[in-house]
């Protein structure tokens, strides 16, 4: 099985970085992930806190 490099904490800090009105371009190429996985990131994890990613995390184990 495949590692994953981000955490649940770490991707919703990348997406908090992209409201301050950063390109995706330019953020993507900072974190060294694509941009269709940035856009895969927001559709999943948008709207969420690291309270509710830590809580999500808890009723999935």
């Amino acid at each position: 099985m495949k590692r994953k490099r981000f955490t649940e904490e770490q991707i919703i800090a990348v997406l908090c970085a992209s409201t301050r009105r950063c390109k995706a371009g330019d953020l993507a190429r900072k974190h060294g992930v694509s941009e269709a996985t940035l856009y895969n990131w927001k559709a999943k994890y948008g709207g969420m806190d690291v309270s509710d990613a830590k809580r999500l995390k808890c009723v999935f184990r």
